[in-house]
């Protein structure tokens, strides 16, 4: 039995419309190379990129490990029987606009020899008029979006949403989304790396090059029916809910605590606002910890107040 939370390190990666708010807001120790780092991949089980526990007992040991060894011990019964670790946890840090992009739907993406990816986007931090780019506009067709990509002017075509911290969004696959410039997101997904871009700004990227658009891969993803779209409005203390992740919201009072949404499942926790303590172990801002499906563990607030966000997988 796993008694203590599960800290995992991790993973920078270099973004060309990042920043380095990580390193000033949450004191993350980034690369000293004065270079932009947009993503920070907290829980990751890919073949390319690996978490890896920082401390306790199971120090040293991946995330894939954890899932294919110790399944039931770390995450629970019933879970889908897949061979990586099915949620991909990242913090975003957009100084500038990213691609206007879409994801593969799951019937589309086997076509298109990708993965098909859902994702949530929650609010951390936000500049006054920062936007969002969701869905399209009201007068957009596939014929004026195509136009639109030739012209140049696809930012025309799609619906901007002024978004402010604490706000979230569910961007299930094939809708057309790009985050703007200002914001901090914790983007809890799909375990997938499949991003197609229809458009970047006409920018050039860390390499000098213009980035790779894929025009036709976008084209047969993007859900054209997705018109003008509004941020989420929580369910109580849902912000999100799909067959993929279970996402909430929990403000706790100082010396309040609580533990996992399912006694038998995992549960992974961020830290929004404030301190806490779980298991022995301290945790501020921008934190990220498992606490294991056979751990009975309590996550308490010692500052005057925090916040936090629960995710699992639901039954």
């Amino acid at each position: 039995m796993i008694a203590s939370p599960l800290r995992l390190v991790p993973l920078y990666h270099q973004r060309v419309w990042g920043g380095r708010t990580l390193e000033s807001l949450y004191r993350r120790p980034l690369p000293q190379d004065g270079k932009p780092y947009g993503e920070s991949w907290e829980i990751v089980d890919r073949a390319d990129e690996q978490s890896v526990v920082r401390d306790g007992p199971l120090a040293g040991k991946s995330l894939h490990e954890l899932w294919s060894q110790h399944r039931e011990e770390v995450f629970g019964k019933g879970l889908p029987d897949s061979e990586r670790f099915p949620l991909l946890v990242k913090i975003l840090d957009c100084r500038d606009r990213l691609s206007i992009q879409v994801h593969p739907p799951q019937a589309v993406a086997p076509q298109l020899g990708g993965e098909p990816k859902t994702e949530m986007w929650y609010i951390v931090k936000a500049e006054p008029e920062a936007h969002l780019y969701v869905g399209l506009d009201q007068d957009a067709t596939r014929s004026s979006f195509q136009d639109s990509i030739e012209a140049g002017t696809t930012e025309s075509e799609v619906h901007a949403i002024p978004a402010q911290a604490g706000q979230s969004i569910f961007i299930p696959s094939g809708r057309l989304h790009a985050i703007g410039a200002g914001f901090l997101i914790f983007e809890i997904q799909q375990n997938s790396d499949t991003t197609y871009r229809v458009f970047d700004w006409n920018r050039i990227g860390l390499d000098g090059q213009p980035r790779q658009l894929h025009i036709e891969e976008s084209l047969q993803c993007i859900d054209f029916q997705d018109v003008e779209p509004t941020m989420d409005s929580p369910q109580g203390s849902v912000l999100a809910e799909c067959e993929y992740f279970r996402v909430e919201k929990l403000a706790l009072s100082g010396g309040e605590g609580i533990g996992k949404a399912l006694a038998h499942r995992f549960a992974i926790f961020a830290v929004v606002t404030g301190q806490v303590s779980c298991g022995g172990h301290h945790f501020e801002m921008g934190d990220f910890f498992i606490i294991p499906a056979t751990a009975d563990l309590v996550v308490t607030a010692t500052s005057e107040s925090a916040e936090v966000l629960r995710t699992t997988i639901p039954e």
